[in-house]
């Protein structure tokens, strides 16, 4: 008993399973042996033991059938398995031969013996005839197939035969005639169940198994369900036929003929009548079986055996079973509920860079799937890549002939799947949108498709109608040849012939092959179909039998080479028609015509097809005539003939004799004549029909696409003329979205401005946007558009993809049939009208505009989305109102599921930006923030395959052959895995398809260059990479291209973005292309070289440029050459490997270009790629593009460089001006002989190394911070040598610093000699009188009391400075000197200026005038006619002029009377160079001035500044005095003096009097020179620092608070004294922040702290600790702080007087002080407010940061606003706002008015400007650069960009009027419009400030 079988050998069951546990479970749940629960319940247990265990408990409680069930299929998956394992009625068997026969060949044991090459147990098969030999592969346990030949084996009863592996059933009886015919057309036409040549046999549902033909039957050919096992390991299921006794004829037909048609191993070569003779009584059938009804004859395996009858259950339940065993094998289970999607497939993986064979099943499908995507005529081979030198060790291993070099073993055809069963197995694993993409890219490849799949996953078959939907096909009938016109239609909808060719029992030639050569036009094969002979077509099928195929032969018009003149469908039933009846009467019921290919025919088969009586389709037989069955067949067919009304010409006979040539031949003439005898025509469509009547079910039938479809018909029931319904449905997108394209574009370009002034004109084309705007938002929405939006807005996902794709198949299909009707009619017109181009015109209007697709209705929507949003703007519309808010997210979904989304409208050339702002915004917004993307673009000549290129590189569905080419752009997003997304540095490559260059139907258009301009300008400034596409047929059309892609480029370099660009040449097959085109190359470089310069000529560019300047270009690395797409001459002919091929080797280059790309590009995210959309459009719009650009990441990159810059730039300041404090103190610490000629130049030399090392800092710093990768940094690239430059300017700024510092404190220094000499006799002097009185008062007899000692030591003071020659430093009369300097200026002036001066009056007498400006000072003797307007003009220039001057004069001198030194003559010289270089500056600048104003500037100049150095001189001689110095040191001699006297301890005197008399001066110096630089660094350090951080930054932070204060005054001083404005608000918000925040305090007491701990140190450091003397001691104290503290030597000198302390007790005592002395200082710093103590300072920290905002100091010659470049000495100058150019005084010359136009607007305007620069001559704006190179002023990126100073002018013109002596400007109405938050959001835009 099974049971006691398993019970007993438990262990050794276990131990056998364990080896391969999965295919076991698989094996016995594909044979229903448990169900699908319990599979799944087993599935869960990890551990292999306990999920073996389990499933021979399950196996035992099914009964004793049960357990012999599976040991039956232990037997076949192990078959060396023990007798002990075997199933009880199997034990008594045994195997006389261990070798297994060649399936196909006849088995015997004769054969087995005589055979010296018998085939051994490795699956080897030698017979003579190696395409007869089907070898049993080795299955995926590892087990070779060693099974004993079931020639070997006789069964004792048909039972056993039937469950034994390798024996087919026994048949009982001959089949009988069928008792009643079914009438055809409600079902299918099968024999009468009563008739089944089964009917006597006991039906027994647990032995009875599937057919391996039957569709109902597990997949794969089987005879039993135990060769489901065999088939799921891998192994071929091809069995020879068993020793079972005849059954009358049937047996006569070689078992093996029927099991390989179209993809089985042919049948041996051994004849039919040999096989017979050397095996008697073997039963030999033909693979053939009932109908799919239950009943019917008996199923045949593929083997040739039949299969005992089976229960439509359990036939389905096998072949899910067997479907189930594929999936697992191929890896596709997961996909099997949760289908594979078009996305999933895209998604960009590390799969993506390989192209290697695949090494296992699991590869197959997406091996398949990646080549068929890329079009590769290579997809269907599933051959596996083993390696073959383990083969040729196992043929050892497993007994074959050691030391054999040859054998006539063949590959293991096991090892792999048949395509076909890949084929289906991706269907079925796929939705029905990738199923979709997956017959349309066969179709393309020409390869067959599957009309009917058979029952598999479901229990009906099922016609592939909605996955043909796609298909779109072109082709020339015969009837059109002469016109030559074509015809273009969907494949399912196009209604052709159906020519149909099935297989009855088995046939020794291919099928598949034959049709192959029918449809292949001469010298142009093409395997349509797969067939055996084809790589891989040899594998058994397990799954694909009953697939119907379909493929197509479209003529192209020329009927010497068309082989049919109208268009022909040939189907193809993969199996025999006995085993597929269903699908057999569906062809029936569709085709035109049925052939039948056949051997032979018996009297059953007679009798199936006699039930065809009555049928109107023709049948047709292919008789392949073998020995010895013809007649009987003829004979057979005769008696047909008449049921079936066939002719003498119904018959094709294949001899033996023939080749297949003839055949083909007469085949191909038989079908001529189907299809001139008017056939039935039939679509594909109106094939669902029959299927429905059949019960075939149609895929479209899914309740997501009816409802989907409903949708669709109601919105296209309404189209019928496409151009009328555009006009009346589709309203928005027609004249009102051109008109406003036309005065969008016309804002920015100005063309039609004429007389009328720039903004007025601005004002009236703005009000006429907002009136078109105003016109759409009142269109209501249309019926098609409301059911549009309901249809992508209300149906769930699947439906409204659905939806989409019916409403993109309605509409190509009605816009086509416009489309023909036109073309047709426009034909007709040119022969009938000749030279009337009128009516052409309009025709030829009509079928520009009869294109119609989803994006019409996708564009639709986005125009009322931007109307609705215009309202909302404008304030005429509530967000509460809104009702297309709701659309951007609709879209960016539609983007997610990777539909394409419009950019660029073609047709009206236009950006909706707002639209696609928002869209995109939400697809970030859905993305949650991971959305860097790298943009890849392709551009090229209309009509070259750009749309077809990027389809083939991704897989994506950019529109080909709609009926038009692609217009405008369009953008597909490609995600990227997971695990790529760091390799490849972004989340999802955007892929942007563009409409052609040099557009015919634009080429007649005045402006097609500049169209196709912008159109690369914005495609490449969006891309990373772009793909320019060129075919090679056309030099002029290629360099046209070219010179457009280099204008643009240009462009891109220009503004700092440099894409990686690769050139396609396409139509290049030549293998050697390569290597010949290399000179063209090199010309090609050159070419590029000159349309480079001429490119940079029209963008005025004045620098020589070459194309490697603009971009990095390697001729090698970067051409492509691309063979051409179609192998052949189309319709019919298949896409070129070569092409697919080229195409996937630059998909891998731009793959590993992406990897290793610059980390210095970082990828866009979506809201970069918004700013790069809208900043390109708007420059694109503007003629000049290059000074038109803005963009606000380039405006970030370069506000955070320029942050940077100054951060570094303080650094280095900050270094320089310690070093100069240290250096200054150290030059006033050392006595004034020491400053020998040497100490200069070691300053100098110190000073330099210091400047360089800081230099070299600040631009490493730069270096690296370009290299860091930081965000965008590559498109500030070009302002890297401004800052390079502006480093050293630094530098050398710093040197003149350094050295004019340290010169001018030796001076001073040096300038003390004297005083000091003198000073040191004098205290000598006092010393000796203090000592002589000392020992006189000691002498005496008594004590002095201390007011007698006062007494007496006065006395003697005052004789001691009486007796002793106090000489003073003479008082010089400083305005003479200066008075002299000044003659000798003038002295070469001429009479008149001597004359003048000797005129003027003391220059003393200037110091309180003001300088008054005078008529004569002006020459306008050059000037003809000295109009009013040029006077007042010039006057005004001279007036700003001369404030400038003298402002910076007044600022030098006060810079050295601060100094505190004496005054020199180096002084005045220096004030007079600065006068002459400013004056030498203005007369350059044509400023032309009389003598008169040159004298009296200098006099007024020179006598402020002589009164101011008369009163430093002045105050310098006074604090030198020396009578006052020495009354100054009195208190301390006295005191001495009186210590000593009384012979006091005055150590702790002494050590107070140095505190206080040496440190306490010493440190508030100190604290002058350090607190500056402090404070500096704090505020640039503070939450404020970044208001400073960059002219932009100050810029807006300005206006913002004038805007909030909103004094006119203050706007006065900001426009019209900038530098005196900046410094008073920097000095005021210094002001205010510290007496806030009180921050000034801890600020002293942190100055302070560091300079008292480094004293401490100095007081504790051992030189002083080990000092011996007092003098020592201090001499080592002032020499450690010699750089930091001057201290005073006069009361040095004092504390050493006859200071004889300890050293130890000295410093101690100093050291008790220093914390009283401490607090004291910071108590008089704090006394002080905080006005005052910046008055104190000596670095100045208002001034510092004013260097930082200030910058160059250069204001716009039109309305002078400040430049805001970073850098001290950049190239160019630029503001982010310009003003009205009244608010800077210009007026009418006429009627005085103030003028309001900004230069902004001017400079794109036809207007013209003259002023002193142009020597008062007209010159139009547009080239203002003649005159002001260094000016870059750039057109308002948008309308509210000047609102900021329009509601100023608006606010205060009034004010302004009166202030400038002017009358009121006329301001526009819209200016009148603008509110204050409006004019605060302007400027946040203009300085990015979001």
């Amino acid at each position: 008993m099974a049971f006691e079988t398993i019970r007993r050998g438990r262990e050794r069951l276990i131990a056998l399973l364990l080896t391969t546990p999965d295919p076991v479970l698989d094996e016995v749940a594909s044979l229903g042996i448990v169900t699908e629960e319990e599979y799944e319940a087993l599935e869960k247990f990890s551990e292999p033991r306990e999920r073996i265990r389990r499933l021979l408990i399950k196996i035992q409680r099914k009964g004793e059938r049960g357990c012999e069930q599976f040991l039956e299929c232990l037997q076949s998956l192990f078959p060396d398995v023990p007798p002990e394992l075997q199933p009880p009625g199997r034990r008594h068997v045994t195997q006389t031969n261990g070798a297994e026969h060649p399936e196909g060949g006849t088995s015997s044991e004769k054969n087995g013996q005589e055979n010296l090459e018998a085939p051994v147990a490795s699956g080897k098969n030698e017979l003579e005839n190696p395409e007869s030999a089907v070898l049993h592969g080795v299955n995926d346990l590892g087990y070779p197939d060693s099974r004993p030949s079931s020639g070997d084996i006789d069964p004792p009863n048909p039972k056993d035969a039937m469950c034994s592996e390798k024996n087919g059933p026994e048949k009982t009886e001959e089949p009988e005639k069928p008792e009643a015919v079914p009438s055809l057309g409600k079902g299918p036409v099968t024999p009468n169940t009563a008739t089944s040549p089964m009917k006597n046999r006991p039906e027994n549902p647990e032995t009875a198994l599937p057919s391996k033909n039957d569709p109902e039957s597990p997949v794969g050919a089987r005879s039993s369900e135990k060769d489901a096992a065999a088939e799921s390991s891998e192994r071929a299921g091809f069995e020879g036929p068993g020793n079972i006794p005849s059954s009358g004829e049937e047996g006569k037909t070689a078992a093996i003929k029927g099991n390989f048609e179209d993809g089985a191993t042919p049948d041996s070569e051994v004849s039919l009548s040999e096989s017979r003779a050397k095996t008697p009584g073997v039963a030999m059938s033909v693979e053939r079986s009932g109908g799919e009804t239950p009943g019917h004859s008996a199923p045949v395996d593929r083997s040739g055996d039949e299969a005992p009858e089976t229960s439509p259950n359990k036939v389905h339940g096998g072949r899910r079973g067997a479907l189930k065993t594929v999936l697992s094998k191929l890896r596709l289970k997961k996909f099997r509920n949760g289908k594979l999607r078009l996305r999933d497939l895209l998604e960009i993986s590390p799969e993506s860079l390989k192209d290697s064979t695949p090494q296992f099943l699991g590869d197959l499908p997406w091996h398949f799937l990646r080549k068929l995507m890329a079009l590769n005529g290579t997809a269907r081979s599933t051959s596996l890549g083993h390696g073959t030198s383990d083969e040729d060790t196992s043929e050892d291993e497993e007994g074959g002939m050691s030391g054999a070099v040859f054998s006539l073993r063949e590959d293991n055809s096991g090892a792999s799947l048949h395509p076909l069963d890949v084929l289906c197995a991706v269907l079925l694993s796929s939705d029905s949108f990738l199923q979709q993409e997956i017959l349309s890219k066969m179709s393309m490849c020409q390869f067959a498709l599957p009309l009917l799949l058979p029952t598999l996953d479901t229990p009906k078959c099922t016609l592939m109608l909605w996955a043909m939907r796609d298909i779109v096909r072109k082709w020339r009938p015969h009837s059109l040849a002469e016109s030559r016109g074509f015809r273009e239609e969907s494949l399912v909808l196009t209604s052709m012939p159906t020519i149909s060719f099935v297989r009855l029992g088995s046939c020794s030639f291919s099928k598949s092959k034959l049709l192959n050569e029918v449809l292949s036009p001469s010298q142009q094969h093409h395997d349509f179909f797969i067939h055996r002979d084809m790589e891989s077509g040899n594998v058994p099928r397990e799954i694909a039998d009953g697939v119907v195929e379909i493929s197509w032969y479209f003529p192209g018009g020329r009927e010497n080479l068309d082989l049919f003149p109208e268009p022909i469908a040939v189907v193809n039933l993969r199996g025999d028609i006995e085993s597929h009846w269903l699908q057999f009467s569906f062809l029936t019921e569709v085709s035109s015509a049925v052939f039948i290919l056949t051997e032979s025919i018996n009297e059953r088969e007679y009798a199936l097809l006699s039930s065809l009586q009555g049928s109107a389709t023709k049948y047709y037989f292919i008789l392949n005539n073998q020995a010895g069955k013809a007649k009987e067949t003829v004979g057979l067919l005769n008696i047909l003939a008449p049921l079936l009304d066939m002719k003498k010409s119904q018959l094709l006979v294949k001899e033996q004799s023939n080749n297949s040539a003839e055949l083909v031949k007469k085949l191909r003439s038989t079908l001529q004549g189907v299809m001139s005898s008017s056939p039935k025509c039939m679509s594909i469509q109106d094939m669902a029909v029959t299927a429905w009547e059949l019960g075939i079910q149609v895929e479209e039938d899914s309740g997501e696409c009816r409802t989907a479809l409903e949708h669709v018909k109601e919105i296209t029931a309404e189209i019928q003329d496409v151009a009328k319904y555009k006009r009346e449905m589709l309203r928005l997108q027609g004249d009102l979205w051109k008109n406003l394209a036309k005065v969008e574009k016309e804002l920015c370009r100005m063309k039609g401005q004429r007389d009328v002034s720039p903004e007025d004109y601005r004002s009236q084309l703005r009000e006429r946007w907002l009136e078109l705007r105003r016109q759409q938002n009142q269109c209501d929405l249309t019926s098609g558009m409301v059911k549009f939006i309901s249809g992508i807005g209300q149906l769930r996902p699947a439906e409204k993809h659905h939806f989409l794709k019916w409403m993109k198949f309605h509409l190509d299909h009605i816009a086509r049939g416009n489309l023909s009707r036109l073309r047709a009619e426009y034909k007709e017109k040119c022969r009938a009208l000749g030279d009337d181009t009128q009516q052409l015109a309009e025709l030829d209007e009509l079928i520009s505009a009869s294109s119609l697709g989803v994006e019409h209705f996708m564009r639709e929507l986005g125009q009322f989305y931007e109307a609705e949003c215009s309202m909302v703007k404008e304030g005429n519309m509530g967000n509460i109102q809104r009702q297309f808010i709701h659309l951007p997210g609709i879209a960016a979904d539609l983007m997610l599921e990777g539909f394409p989304m419009e950019l660029i409208d073609g047709d009206a050339s236009n950006i909706p930006l707002q639209w696609v702002t928002d869209v995109l915004t939400q697809l970030q917004a859905k993305l949650g923030g991971r959305s860097k993307m790298l943009v890849l673009t392709v551009l090229g000549v209309q009509s070259t395959g750009k749309s077809t290129l990027l389809n083939t590189m991704f897989g994506l569905q950019f529109a080909v052959s709609s009926g038009r080419c692609t217009r405008g752009a369009f953008m597909s997003l490609i995600k990227v895995s997971e695990n790529f997304q760091q390799e490849l540095g972004c989340d999802f490559i955007l892929v942007i398809d563009t409409e052609g260059l040099k557009a015919p139907e634009l080429a007649k258009l005045e402006d097609s260059y500049e169209h196709d301009n912008e159109l690369a300008t914005l495609v490449i400034g969006l891309s990373d990479i772009t793909i320019v596409n060129l075919a090679m047929e056309n030099a002029t059309e290629m360099k046209d291209v070219l010179q457009i892609v280099v204008h643009a480029f240009l462009r891109m370099e220009e503004i700092g973005h440099k894409p990686n660009c690769q050139f396609v040449h396409q139509n290049v097959s030549d293998v050697s292309a390569h290597e010949q085109n290399m000179r063209d190359r090199k010309h090609l470089l050159e070419q590029l070289n000159e349309m480079t310069k001429a490119a940079a000529r029209m963008e005025k560019q004045s620098r020589e440029m070459k194309f490697s300047d603009v971009m990095d270009y390697d001729p090698e690395k970067h051409s492509w050459y691309v063979p051409g797409l179609w192998h052949g001459v189309p319709p019919m002919a298949p896409v070129n490997i070569g092409y697919s091929e080229s195409v996937c080797e630059l998909k891998k280059y731009l793959y590993e270009f992406m990897r290793h790309r610059s980390p210095r590009r970082a990828p866009k995210d979506v809201p970069q790629f918004i700013e790069w959309v809208r900043s390109l459009w708007n420059a694109v719009k503007h003629e000049n593009f290059i000074f038109s650009f803005r963009n606000s990441l380039v405006a970030e990159a370069y506000t955070q460089l320029s942050v940077m810059y100054a951060e570094w730039e303080w650094d280095f300041r900050k270094e320089m001006h310690l070093w100069m404090s240290k250096t200054e103190t150290t030059i006033q610490n050392q006595p004034p002989d020491d400053l020998g000629p040497g100490t200069f130049e070691k300053l100098k030399l110190e000073a330099h190394q210091m400047l360089h090392n800081g230099e070299q800092k600040m631009l490493q710093s730069l270096q690296s911070y370009f290299e860091s990768g930081a965000g965008n940094l590559h498109l500030v690239e070009k302002y890297r040598e401004d800052f390079f430059r502006s480093t050293t300017f630094l530098r050398h700024e710093l040197e003149n610093y350094l050295l004019c510092k340290s010169e001018e404190a030796i001076r001073i220094q040096k300038g003390r000699s004297k005083i000091d000499h003198l000073q040191a006799g004098y205290m000598k002097t006092i010393e000796g009188k203090v000592d002589v009185l000392l020992r006189d008062c000691r002498e005496r007899d008594k004590e002095l009391k201390p007011k007698e000692l006062e007494r007496e030591f006065a006395k003697m003071w005052k004789e001691t400075l009486a007796e002793m020659p106090l000489e003073s430093l003479p008082l010089r009369q400083i305005h003479k000197d200066i008075r002299y300097q000044l003659c000798k200026d003038l002295e070469n002036r001429g009479s008149l200026v001597r004359q003048m001066l000797h005129k003027a009056q003391s220059l003393l007498s200037y110091q309180n005038k003001p300088f008054r400006m005078k008529k004569e000072y002006l020459d306008l003797a050059w000037y003809k006619a000295a109009m009013e307007y040029i006077t007042q003009q010039c006057s005004h220039e001279l007036e700003e002029f001369t404030k400038s001057l003298v402002e910076e004069c007044r600022r030098y001198v006060g810079q050295k009377v601060h100094s505190q030194g004496d005054y020199d003559q180096t002084y005045c010289r220096e004030l007079l160079w600065m006068i002459n270089e400013r004056l030498q500056e203005k007369i350059a600048g044509k400023m032309c001035t009389s003598g008169s104003f040159e004298v009296d500037l200098k006099l007024h100049i020179l006598g402020e500044a002589a009164s101011a150095f008369q009163k430093m001189h002045e105050d310098f001689l006074k604090k030198n005095d020396p009578q006052r110095r020495l009354e100054e040191l009195r208190p301390q001699y006295f005191s001495t003096f009186r210590d000593l006297y009384y012979e006091k301890d005055a150590c702790q005197k002494r050590a107070f009097d140095f505190c206080d008399r040496c440190l306490r001066p010493a440190l508030w110096e100190y604290m002058k020179k350090r607190l500056g630089i402090e404070i500096v660094d704090d505020f640039l350090s503070s939450g404020e620092s970044i208001e400073y951080g960059s002219r932009s930054f100050f810029q807006f932070t300005v206006q913002k608070k004038l805007l909030e204060e909103m004094d006119f005054n203050n706007y006065v001083k900001y426009i019209n004294n900038y530098e005196v404005f900046v410094k008073s608000w920097i000095q005021t918000r210094l002001f205010d922040r510290y007496r806030e925040t009180g921050g000034l305090k801890e600020l002293d007491r942190a100055v302070l702290a560091t300079i008292m701990k480094k004293i401490r140190d100095t007081l504790e450091s051992s030189e002083c600790h080990d000092a011996l003397t007092i003098s020592e001691f201090l001499d080592h104290f002032c020499q450690a702080m010699c750089k930091e503290l001057v201290i005073s030597r006069d009361n040095l000198e004092v504390i050493l007087f006859k200071n004889t302390a300890s050293v130890g007790q000295f410093s101690a005592d100093i050291q008790t002080f220093l914390p009283q002395l401490e607090e004291g200082t910071l108590s008089e710093w704090e006394e002080l407010s905080g006005e005052m103590v910046f008055t104190q300072l000596q670095f100045k920290p208002q001034d510092e940061i004013f260097k930082r905002v200030f910058g160059c100091g250069k204001q716009c010659p039109f309305c002078n606003v400040p430049c805001e470049a970073g850098g001290s000495d950049h190239k160019e100058h630029f503001a982010s706002v310009h003003r009205p150019q009244g608010l800077g005084r210009y007026r009418d010359e006429t009627s005085k008015r103030l003028i309001y136009s900004l230069c902004s607007s001017d400079v794109v305007s036809s207007m013209l400007f003259r002023n002193l620069h142009t020597a008062f001559q007209w010159h139009p704006y547009k080239d203002y650069r003649q005159f002001y190179p260094t000016w870059r002023i750039q057109p308002d990126p948008s309308i509210s960009a000047s609102h900021y100073w329009k509601f100023i002018f608006r606010k205060f013109n009034h004010q302004f009027a009166k202030e400038y002596k002017a009358e009121l400007a006329d301001l526009p109405t819209e200016w009148k419009k603008i509110t204050e938050k409006q004019a605060l959001q302007s400027i946040r835009e203009a300085f990015n400030m979001e």
